[in-house]
């Protein structure tokens, strides 16, 4: 009887409480400024700070002028009270679950002039051979 009553008891504070699991991971890089985008979809400049609902894996994206882009992935685990039937409870509480991911950009390669000139004049020296009607030998 005893026990029915603290269970009656706990299921109407859970029923009748005003609260909310509040989900949100934060995204910062090295430099900041990096354009982030999750499962495909932009969320803004690092630092940023997004909710999300599920758990599990995600696709993120980093960008930033003069850096290599990055395509990573990583996950969002549930903490231990997000599981059934304890998160239950955890909705009818003012409990909140934050994330932060870092992630280091790298510098851009440096494209060497002297490759791309050569690509560029070997263009040059197709195009005239075929606006000729001449074969081309591309062994040079």
């Amino acid at each position: 009887m005893r026990w029915s009553f603290v269970l009656l008891l706990s299921a109407s504070l859970a029923c009748g409480s005003v609260g909310c699991v509040q989900r949100t991971v934060t995204v910062t890089s090295e430099p900041t400024g990096a354009l982030v985008w999750l499962n495909d979809r932009e969320v803004g400049r690092t630092p940023v700070t997004v909710p999300f609902t599920f758990y599990g894996t995600y696709d993120v994206r980093l960008e930033r002028d003069g850096y290599e882009p990055l395509w990573t992935s990583q996950e969002a685990k549930a903490p231990w009270w997000e599981t059934p039937p304890i998160d239950l409870f955890a909705e009818a509480t003012d409990a909140d679950v934050e994330l932060a991911w870092h992630f280091e950009l790298e510098p851009a390669q440096a494209t060497d002039d002297e490759s791309v000139d050569a690509l560029l004049e070997h263009a040059t020296q197709m195009r005239r051979a075929v606006e000729a009607g001449e074969d081309f030998d591309t062994d040079e």
